[in-house]
């Protein structure tokens, strides 16, 4: 039967309206639990001998602690077994005034098997289990029975603990190499965060940095080994409990499309739609902009297409794969963000133009240059004054080896516009073959980066991976083919390509892996791969996407996240930022500083990774320890008098204002200098050598870092010096002990690093730009040879691990004159 009446009506609530009546205890006797018969002698002698082992162990373990390592209350873990009727005991078997804890119970996987508790021991209290079962095995109550009975009774054995003894999870999920490095829940007993990231670090564990707090526990996710795992219980009092990171893509995609809504359903809830005008703006196949997680950030105007006939709408032809990109360029990898419960306020919105055509047509490779730049141009006519964020991971082989193409030229003129300097994030693009364990690293070296990502001006990201974890059943005894931390094992490199092309990639992002059974080539199962929207919603509602195609779309998150940030910023610092807060991971760096210094071999992994895994927390915020300039400026490289030849006309010289007092008093402690200059070239393409009057680049800018010993004179003399022997093809001088040193000068970005003491550093206070030849300056004849040049400087200082405020005296200091140029 129909309602009569609108449903607009709260229910009614009943709240406090109960008569309080006093609580009367049950007059009838409530028998304690039977104690079990036990051999007491027999048993008394078996816990004695147990107990003595484990704690003779835990004597060793804590002798054998490294100094280094060790936090918290000196202790150890020990793990007691009892039978599962006797469950009662567990209550008992720790003492809250000697710092005694139970931390973790493991219920039994079969029937017969014990019931385990970990229980954490200090070493103050070392001896208490067996003062117990020594007055249990001596005395008697007053009753008559073993004193201590209902705990010692109940007790079958115990023994030290290991990281194994603290796992409460599924016992299949258990890594059977104690090397594997797998993600995760370490459930952090009461106030010991500070203690385990102190560890972590200590370890070299990777950790996420969110947390969940609950009144006992807090739960962090760390990337580590079981052997490592070892090695913080032995070391420390933090971990209560440690479970398997199971929040993998698998779970959602294994869910009906009605399951699948409710999820997208209970998110939307959370999602707040943009409300500037930044945007990143996807040319790939098209997007669904009816998708419910799409929609509040896709405005039917701003979805485009470059054929009328085509429509604008994703297809089946592409996989949805315009949709999968706009879904990691929104929220990133959707699982955390599906889990979680955070409000979810969204910084920009989508533009989408399809640049794909239906699966019977192809677009003229000739062509693809000018389709590139048409497809912007749409979304540029419908939001002329937008900031924006291109991304494209649509890529074509290229067997030039880093020379320039049609289509990478005019992504160059395309970011280059004097008029419109556009920001590009380009997909270095994947290796198309099956591969296997064995290929992996040296096919990567061997696959040079797709077309167009070897333009000069291009963000162009690659993938790498700390997905590691596989945990759908339907997959065990399958392996990862990439280690985490170590690249993605589709992912393309620049290291075949010859040493005056640019380092492709830039930077990488999370691009997922491929499993393996050991038989049959790799598989992008969901487990490795990063959760994202699906284009037929109406089926359901989630899908993935792997390799460069979901690092590109991280990329352009991040982009636009700085964008939104920091909308004043110009498209070179953007990239410039991206690229400075790159940090190569722990595997990554073990590469890179098992070179010993030799800089070819330092090369070849700098054009396998980059600079590493960018950092939106790096890229927008500095600390106290840890201090960020960054410098937007122009100089006009050349000029000509007259029918003479043009020549270098500028530089400039900046002022670092360091905090020379603090550094001072640092004194030979080790802090690092890193920077970073971006700028944007004016390409002209053409196969001609390569030659000095053939240059592609217009122009080329360098940077230079003052020594502690030079005066200001001397370095400019350095600097004049450097730019000529450069323009002749001398070998570069020397002077700066960096990492990467004159191999930094490839392409239109420049990246290095520099440590040494603090002292030396507090001298270093000037940085010079510079510029070396192109093609404005060979041939004045174009009538360019007077034209501007703009860049970006970004330069940081890190002192790690230092007590010192080195951030507020330069910001105290800028406050009152600012940055001097001279």
């Amino acid at each position: 039967m129909a309602d009569d009446f609108p449903r607009d009506r709260p229910h009614i609530h009943l709240r406090d309206n109960g008569v309080r009546e006093p609580y009367r205890r049950p007059k009838q006797k409530i028998e304690p639990p039977a104690v079990p018969e036990r051999d007491r002698a027999g048993h008394a002698a078996a816990l004695i001998q147990a107990v003595g082992q484990a704690i003779q162990a835990a004597r060793v373990q804590i002798a054998a602690r490294d100094p280094n390592l060790a936090v918290g209350l000196p202790g150890f873990y020990l793990d007691i077994e009892l039978p599962v009727r006797e469950r009662i005991a567990l209550d008992q078997l720790a003492d809250r005034r000697q710092k005694m804890e139970v931390v973790a119970v493991h219920e039994p996987a079969g029937e017969g098997e014990a019931l385990r508790a970990s229980v954490f021991v200090p070493q103050q209290a070392e001896n208490y289990y067996l003062r117990k079962v020594e007055a249990y095995r001596d005395s008697d109550t007053k009753k008559g029975r073993p004193r201590n009975e209902p705990l010692v009774s109940r007790i079958d054995t115990m023994r030290l603990a290991t990281a194994r003894s603290l796992y409460t999870d599924d016992d299949a999920l258990f890594p059977q190499q104690p090397n594997e490095q797998v993600w995760w829940e370490i459930w952090l007993r009461k106030g010991r965060r500070e203690n385990f990231e102190r560890i972590a670090q200590a370890l070299n564990l990777t950790l996420r940095t969110h947390a969940v707090k609950f009144p006992e526990r807090e739960v962090m996710l760390a990337l580590a080994s079981v052997a490592t795992l070892d090695r913080l219980v032995a070391h420390s009092d933090v971990v209560a409990e440690l479970r398997r990171a199971k929040d993998t893509p698998s779970f959602f995609m294994g869910l009906g499309g009605a399951e699948q809504r409710d999820w997208s359903d209970e998110l939307l809830e959370r999602v707040t739609p943009p409300d500037n005008d930044v945007a990143v703006c996807v040319l790939d196949s098209g997007v669904r902009r009816t998708h419910p997680l799409i929609e509040p950030a896709l405005a039917a105007e701003d979805c485009h297409t470059i054929k009328p006939a085509w429509g604008s709408d994703d297809t089946p032809a592409w996989q949805g794969h315009g949709t999968r990109m706009a879904g990691v360029g929104l929220y990133g990898d959707l699982v955390p963000v599906l889990v979680g419960n955070d409000p979810i306020v969204l910084p920009y919105r989508l533009e989408s133009v399809r640049i794909l055509p239906p699966e019977d047509e192809a677009n003229d490779p000739e062509l693809y240059g000018a389709i590139t730049g048409e497809a912007i141009a749409r979304a540029e006519i419908q939001a002329p004054v937008r900031r924006r964020a291109i991304a494209m991971a649509v890529t074509s082989a290229n067997p030039a080896r880093g020379r320039p193409t049609s289509w990478s030229a005019a992504v160059d003129q395309l970011c280059f516009e004097q008029d419109q300097r556009r920001l590009i994030i380009l997909s270095a693009g994947n290796i198309a073959e099956d591969l296997t364990p064995a290929d992996h690293l040296t096919r990567n070296d061997l696959e040079a980066v797709d077309d167009p990502a070897q333009a000069w001006n291009a963000l162009t990201v690659g993938a790498y991976t700390e997905k590691v974890d596989i945990i759908d059943p339907e997959f065990a005894g399958y392996a990862p083919i990439a280690s985490a931390g170590e690249l993605s094992p589709r992912s393309r490199t620049s290291v075949v390509w010859d040493r005056q092309w640019p380092v492709k990639p830039d930077v990488v992002f999370e691009g997922g892996n491929l499993a393996h059974d050991g038989a049959l080539p790799g598989e992008p199962i969901d487990d490795l791969q990063i959760l994202t929207t699906y284009f037929r919603p109406e089926l359901r509602h989630f899908t993935t996407l792997g390799d460069t195609s979901a690092a590109t779309a991280h990329a352009a998150r991040m982009a636009g996240r700085i964008l939104a940030a920091r909308p004043a910023l110009w498209p070179e610092t953007v990239r410039a930022l991206i690229v400075h807060s790159a940090e190569w991971t722990p595997q990554m760096r073990a590469r890179i500083d098992a070179c010993n210094g030799a800089k070819g071999q330092i090369q070849a992994l700098v054009r396998r990774y980059g600079y590493g895994v960018p950092d939106i927390g790096r890229a927008l915020l500095s600390t106290v320890n840890d201090l960020t300039l960054i410098v937007e400026d122009q100089l006009q490289p050349f000029q000509r008098e007259g029918s003479a030849a043009a020549k270098t006309r500028d530089m400039k010289l900046h002022r670092l204002p360091w905090p020379k007092e603090q550094l001072a008093a640092l004194g030979a402690a080790q802090v690092e200098l890193r920077a970073t200059l971006s700028y944007f070239i004016d390409p002209n393409p053409g196969e001609r050598g390569w030659t000095r009057r053939h240059r592609y680049a217009s122009h080329g800018l360098r940077f230079r870092v003052r020594s502690a010993t030079e005066t200001v004179a001397e370095f400019r003399a350095r600097i004049n010096q450097a730019a000529r022997d450069e323009e002749e093809g001398a070998p570069p001088g020397g002077g700066e002990d960096w990492l990467l040193g004159t191999f930094r000068d490839n392409g239109s970005v420049h990246s290095d690093f520099w440590s040494g003491s603090a002292a030396d550093l507090a001298e270093r206070d000037a940085i010079g730009v510079f510029p070396v030849g192109g093609w404005w300056k060979e041939k004045p004849y174009l009538e360019r040879f007077d034209s501007t040049a703009r860049y970006a400087l970004i330069v940081t200082i890190r002192a790690p691990g230092a007590n010192v405020d080195i951030f507020t005296p330069v910001e105290n200091a800028i406050a009152i004159a600012g940055a001097i140029e001279v």
